[in-house]
């Protein structure tokens, strides 16, 4: 079943000048449904046997996942039900829709949406694809890194939106294994730090409350399954302010005529914002999603306007 993407792998004139380094961009926003999720969520569903299949899967998402789920659930031809935060993007909960999936809004946050999906897994008997915590997932997640040492064999560093773990982790178990000098260097968003926290051990590591424009990697909690494999082989963790990673968005739409989504950005913000001194480096870079929500583009102008008039970029 031909399903996901062999996404490109592009080259930024204005990035590689702006940061002195040759950055090399996966855009996994024109995967399909949108982002990387469909890689572990397609691996997930087409691992499951005929009897687990014809009980349906259940889902909890900020988004891009719940469309990974649907579209591959529809494609196998068993039912999804996917539970999301009540914030999440009209855009992504009508494209999960549009997949055939059930979805039910419950919650402030990704966690509650969880802690919804899991109860109803634990009646109905359907199966639970996790968005991040699970082997099948991160597998699958990490073709993407696959790929991109094929696209260009000269990459010094790989940089990864962190949220749950699974991305990073499915990326950093086969690049360590297979090219152990590239480095692996994750991003979090400044409103949701609780994997950074746990891998520089400081501040919270759960935390009650999350923030920000990057809802795709809004989690509370690193996952139990992940967090093993990103202290083990991610070489470093670095966060990202909302007005970094608005003004990365914005850079990408003017400069590069591609409108991707916070989480999405949130490594290029890394990036250009001078959080990784990597100037003659070959970085590549993870472009993870481009479900972004239109109505909220004048916050997102609004929050790049105020960080470029203090800013050198432009």
């Amino acid at each position: 079943m031909s399903v996901v993407h062999r996404t490109p792998l592009n080259e930024s004139k204005t990035f590689n000048e702006l940061t002195g380094s040759k950055l090399y961009l996966k855009m996994e926003n024109l995967q399909r449904t949108g982002s990387f999720k469909i890689r572990g969520a397609m691996n997930k569903i087409l691992s499951l046997n005929d009897l687990a299949a014809s009980r349906g899967v259940i889902a909890a998402s900020a988004g891009n996942h719940a469309q990974g789920v649907a579209y591959s659930a529809a494609k196998r031809g068993i039912k999804s039900k996917i539970f999301m935060p009540e914030g999440t993007p009209t855009a992504k909960v009508k494209a999960t829709q549009a997949y055939g999936a059930e979805v039910v809004l419950t919650g402030e946050s990704y966690q509650e949406a969880y802690e919804a999906a899991v109860l109803t897994q634990q009646r109905s008997g359907a199966t639970f694809v996790h968005a991040f915590d699970d082997v099948e997932v991160m597998a699958g997640q990490g073709t993407i890194a696959l790929e991109m040492v094929q696209q260009c064999s000269e990459l010094d560093a790989i940089v990864v939106p962190v949220g749950g773990g699974g991305l990073i982790s499915g990326i950093a178990t086969l690049i360590k294994n297979l090219y152990p000098a590239i480095k692996i260097i994750g991003v979090q968003a400044a409103g949701a730090l609780a994997t950074y926290n746990c891998f520089h051990g400081v501040g919270k590591t759960r935390l009650l409350k999350v923030g920000g424009i990057a809802d795709g990697i809004l989690v509370k909690e690193p996952g139990e399954l992940t967090f093993p494999i990103i202290n083990r082989y991610v070489d470093d963790i670095v966060s990202v302010t909302d007005e970094e990673i608005a003004l990365a968005m914005i850079m990408m739409l003017e400069r590069e005529k591609m409108f991707v989504e916070g989480a999405g950005a949130a490594a290029l913000a890394a990036v250009i914002s001078g959080k990784l001194r990597m100037a003659g480096k070959h970085i590549g870079i993870i472009i993870s999603g481009g479900n972004a929500d239109l109505d909220k583009m004048p916050l997102f102008k609004s929050l790049a306007n105020s960080i470029q008039s203090t800013s050198k970029v432009g």
